[in-house]
C-alpha cells in the first residue's frame, strides 16, 4: 500500500503544478490567489508549498517556483536510481548464496 499511495501523491503533485502551469502562475508577476484558480488547500499543496515548489508571492498570491520543481524531481529521482541499485545488490547476494 505504502507504493500505491506514493504514486498517487506523486500524480496528484504533478496535476497541481501542471494546474498552475495551465494558470500561467509562474512568477512573482503572474502570481494568482488560490480562488482564482480554484485551487484548494490540501495535503498536497501544503506539500509542496512547504518544500518551496509552491511560493506565496503577495499575501494570498501563489505561484509555481519551476527551478524548485525541477530540483524536486530531480531528487526523486537520484532516490529512486538509489533504492534500485541497493534492491539489486541484495537481490545479487541472494541469489549467490
Amino acid at each position: 500500500m505504502g507504493a500505491t499511495a506514493a504514486i498517487i501523491i506523486a500524480k496528484r503533485e504533478r496535476d497541481l503544478v501542471d494546474h498552475f502551469l495551465r494558470e500561467r502562475a509562474v512568477s512573482l508577476e503572474t502570481a494568482k490567489s488560490l480562488p482564482a484558480m480554484y485551487v484548494d488547500v490540501d495535503r498536497v499543496f501544503r506539500r509542496l508549498k512547504s518544500r518551496a515548489v509552491i511560493k506565496e508571492g503577495a499575501p494570498g498570491m501563489f505561484y509555481l517556483d519551476e527551478a524548485r520543481w525541477a530540483a524536486v524531481r530531480q531528487r526523486r529521482r537520484r532516490m529512486v536510481i538509489a533504492l534500485l541499485c541497493i534492491g539489486v545488490v541484495v537481490a545479487l547476494a541472494v541469489i549467490t548464496r
